[in-house]
């Protein structure tokens, strides 16, 4: 349950939090299976079902060949704060071997164990061996030691998805006075989505911390440009505009409201962990390559699992159509600011922030409820989709230049 306690004059929300052995915060104690090829998805993920424990997740890479990309996203994912557990899964003849993840995860202090299925002897065999060991994991993460939590020590992502006009005057508002209150309370803000920022360069470069982070919000919009120019498509669809979105212009200035207000120290590589506190700007779109690998945001389930690499305890997916998604590793919280949408799918969606856009609530009334309804969720609580079982995760090729946090995994 949280609790409340007194940092600088304000009150604050508390929770327990599990401890890492590299000193983080945990929001979550998840058992993560792991399978490292496409092959080997139908033996994790029978190995997840059979387990029988909302506390087993399930990701994963698709891919046979060599992505440097979908490699550090492994290895964040696997060094994320709410997992305490690893078991990594492989085929035999692929290029991401299941024994290297598992040592990552050993070196990070967690129970970890990897298997080949053609060295185990086929499936059933694999899946036997894999819920046992499991069982065997979940029985350990029982004595997961327990620590006070608070803002201070969140880190929490927002994105966008199925915007309509509502996002960008209620839901979006909402997040980014959140965001505020966060970062005031010496919390970790990222946001996203930098193919949603198009006409605002102004705009984000005098939010610019100091001249290192206006250099990099430059360098990461110049480069937007050039990939939405070069691929003849920006960031908006034909759900925004039945939603009353006209223009990118129009949906951008919706979507960056979600960032709040004080100043960005600078920009994120996917699953690079922020350097300090603050509010970072994440940046997922492909850096040029001669392969044109890969594509920015192809759905919102890869912005999420971006946002979870970079150590997200939490992800806020504003929405004012609607969605049903969730996320591996870091829990996702729906939020929307279409009333309409809230009453059709309140089964979906955690927060209605419409008082906003009715008068029912002020901005700040509206952004303190969220953060009530956060501090929950942190200390236990299930978001919307997770107690639906939604547990979604998208792992894609793509080529970006390597965040140095995952620099010295290079092998």
């Amino acid at each position: 349950m949280s609790e409340v306690r007194q940092m600088d004059g304000r009150r604050e929300p508390t929770w327990q939090g599990y401890l890492r052995s590299d000193g983080r915060l945990g929001i979550r104690n998840r058992v993560l299976v792991v399978y490292t090829v496409k092959c080997a998805e139908f033996v994790a993920r029978r190995i997840v079902e059979r387990s029988a424990s909302p506390e087993v997740e399930l990701a994963g890479f698709d891919g046979c060949t060599d992505n440097q990309y979908a490699v550090d996203m492994l290895i964040a994912l696997i060094r994320h704060p709410n997992v305490g557990a690893v078991l990594a899964v492989g085929l035999g003849c692929e290029y991401v071997q299941p024994e290297w993840l598992s040592d990552i995860a050993r070196d990070a202090g967690k129970p970890t164990d990897w298997l080949f299925i053609q060295r185990e002897g086929g499936t059933s065999k694999s899946v036997a061996r894999g819920v046992a060991w499991v069982q065997r994991a979940l029985e350990a993460l029982q004595h997961t030691p327990r620590a006070e939590m608070g803002l201070s020590d969140l880190v929490i992502g927002a994105e966008c998805g199925g915007s309509d006009y509502t996002s960008g005057l209620a839901g979006n508002v909402v997040v980014g006075r959140f965001f505020d209150a966060l970062v005031d309370a010496g919390g970790t803000a990222i946001f996203e989505e930098i193919v949603e920022a198009v006409g605002l360069d102004a705009l984000l470069l005098s939010r610019a911390a100091d001249d290192r982070a206006r250099e990099q919000l430059r360098r990461a919009y110049d480069k937007m440009l050039d990939y939405c120019r070069s691929v003849r498509q920006y960031s908006v669809s034909p759900g925004n505009f039945a939603g009353g979105l006209s223009t990118i212009e129009e949906k951008s200035m919706g979507a960056v409201v979600k960032s709040g207000s004080r100043p960005i120290r600078g920009v994120l590589k996917v699953s690079q962990t922020p350097p300090g506190k603050g509010l970072w700007l994440l940046d997922s779109v492909p850096d040029p390559h001669w392969m044109q690998f890969g594509i920015t945001n192809p759905n919102d389930s890869e912005g999420l699992m971006d946002l979870a690499s970079c150590g997200a305890h939490l992800v806020l997916l504003v929405t004012g159509r609607g969605s049903v998604v969730g996320s591996a590793v870091a829990p996702c919280l729906k939020v929307t600011g279409n009333a309409e949408t809230f009453a059709a799918m309140g089964e979906d969606i955690d927060f209605d922030a419409s008082g906003v856009l009715s008068g029912a609530r002020t901005l700040d009334q509206s952004a303190g409820e969220l953060m009530e309804l956060i501090a929950g969720l942190a200390s236990g609580r299930p978001t919307c989709a997770e107690a639906l079982g939604h547990r979604e995760y998208f792992i894609p090729y793509k080529y970006q230049d390597r965040p140095s946090a995952c620099k010295e995994d290079a092998r």
